[in-house]
């Protein structure tokens, strides 16, 4: 399956702020890419880019005054196979994990862990260790928790979103990382693009967050917002909560004035030459309004 994936965004600055971008696929990427995905910068400014501890492929520049847009525009080519689902999948003893894992397993900025670990005990406690923790967990987010973009504020933590049962899609990542945590279950925060495939039209296109929980060996993917098995994820970035894997990380200030993103299912049988045909028009995507336009 080929997926067109990406964005255009554009800031506002006086003050030439330096920003951190995490809007690259993650270094670990094994499919075909038609086109770049490399962040581009117009009007042109210099872009270092490099790799952090989590794999994410960042890039580093000193925005200049004015209006700036950085964009991507390539087609990926995905298995097309929904989310792994393994009911048989083992919780693991804390003593047996890879230690690789056990940075995933503590309290973080947004995944407040040891603050929710009475409530995970007891919501969770009596569910059968492994995945099927795991997805009660998710079936508890999902349920609890109602989605909405005026909901998101960039200081709030899992234990706040379980208390005002109401956040944005890194809210519903936030609160099932940590109640995974609080039951001995590392989970890490994952974001990137996810698209309307094989499910209804949900609106204007978005970057999403899911998480990933490690269970009979490997990791895997969950996402409590939609709970469900879905096609054409592309992994972006990867963390502890989303202090690890923001978007935009500013040192100096900025205004976002437009964002719009698009993942959007190719034509399945084309050569490199005819995919890369198509990217030579910008789709039309819907923008989201996130702030003020002019």
């Amino acid at each position: 399956m080929f997926i067109r994936i990406g964005y255009e965004i554009t800031i506002a600055s006086e003050a030439n702020p330096v920003l951190i971008l995490a809007l690259s696929p993650h270094s670990s990427f094994s499919g075909r890419i038609v086109g770049s995905s490399d962040v581009r910068a117009d009007p042109s400014a210099p872009l270092e880019t490099f790799l952090d501890p989590f794999g994410n492929r960042l890039t580093r520049l000193r925005a200049p005054a004015g209006r700036l847009t950085f964009w991507s525009d390539c087609i990926v080519e995905v298995d097309g196979e929904p989310d792994v689902f393994d009911w048989t999948a083992q919780q693991h003893d804390v003593g047996d994990l890879p230690p690789e894992t056990l940075q995933f397993l503590t309290p973080s900025r947004y995944c407040d862990s040891d603050v929710l670990a009475p409530e995970a005990l007891r919501l969770f406690g009596e569910s059968e260790p492994g995945w099927a923790r795991v997805q009660a967990i998710c079936n508890h987010v999902h349920n609890h928790v109602t989605f909405g973009y005026g909901f998101g504020r960039p200081t709030k933590t899992a234990s706040d979103v379980q208390r005002e049962k109401t956040g944005v899609c890194r809210d519903f990542a936030h609160l099932a990382v940590a109640f995974c945590r609080a039951m001995n279950i590392p989970a890490r925060y994952a974001s990137g693009y996810l698209g309307d495939i094989g499910v209804p039209p949900s609106g204007p296109g978005d970057f999403c967050a899911w998480f990933e929980a490690f269970l009979g060996g490997r990791w895997y993917t969950f996402d409590a917002r939609y709970n469900k098995p879905r096609i054409g994820r592309v992994l972006m970035v990867r963390g502890r909560d989303a202090a690890d894997a923001a978007m935009i990380t500013s040192f100096g200030a900025y205004h976002l004035k437009a964002f719009r993103v698009w993942t959007d299912e190719a034509p399945g049988g084309c050569d490199d030459e005819a995919l890369e045909g198509l990217l030579q028009v910008r789709p039309e995507s819907e923008a989201l309004t996130l702030a003020p336009t002019d």
